[in-house]
């Protein structure tokens, strides 16, 4: 009886902080950190103030709790750029990897983009430790097949910039493009199109066959 009792309230205590967490996705996209409230969170979510202050305190923790969980999926989408792979493969896995995110999971990429336009102000340590230190390797990835004459000779961080910009667009401009597409929303073949389009277009700039 102890480990069902036990295992319901772990189920119940998970069902209730993913509300939370989806409920406080949508308020702090619409309304900014500054914005949102507990009390608003609460209400999208479902469920009474006094149970998302149990399980997160206060708003500072949710709004952690959220960009841990986006920072955890960026981690898991972004996808990897090895030497081994050659630089064909590894930039048809990189675009593929991000253009899947923007699709998939639009609100994560929208909160990252919002908390670093704000200045990033909970997201430094992550931007000068991890962040930083990931660019800088795969950019001596990129330049070492530069190097051997397997591609174009590029600058690695701004060819980096550029696969994330035109890759994150397609979920943080979401509502532009549907609205320039005269659509309600993205289809189930669009993601293919853009990562075809996008890694096609990238890999003929790099005079890579």
């Amino acid at each position: 009886m102890t480990d069902n009792s036990n295992k319901k309230q772990g189920k119940i205590r998970q069902q209730s902080q993913e509300k939370i967490l989806e409920a406080a996705q949508d308020e702090f996209i619409t309304n900014g950190y500054k914005g949102a409230t507990v009390q608003s969170i609460a209400d999208s979510a479902g469920l009474p103030k006094a149970n998302v202050l149990y399980y997160f305190k206060n708003k500072e923790n949710i709004y952690h709790a959220v960009l841990e969980q986006t920072l955890d999926m960026w981690d898991e989408g972004i996808g990897d750029i090895k030497y081994e792979d050659g630089p064909k493969v590894a930039i048809e896995k990189f675009v593929a990897a991000k253009v899947n995110m923007s699709f998939t999971a639009p609100k994560a990429s929208k909160i990252y983009a919002m908390e670093i336009i704000q200045g990033a102000q909970h997201l430094k340590e992550f931007a000068r430790t991890y962040l930083r230190k990931w660019v800088r390797e795969k950019a001596k990835v990129f330049q070492k097949w530069i190097d051997e004459g397997r591609m174009a000779d590029v600058d690695p961080i701004s060819l980096i910039f550029l696969i994330w910009s035109t890759t994150q667009h397609y979920a943080d401009f979401e509502t532009q493009i549907l609205t320039i597409m005269n659509r309600a929303d993205y289809e189930d073949e669009d993601a293919d199109h853009v990562a075809s389009f996008l890694t096609q277009f990238i890999l003929r700039g790099l005079n890579i066959e």
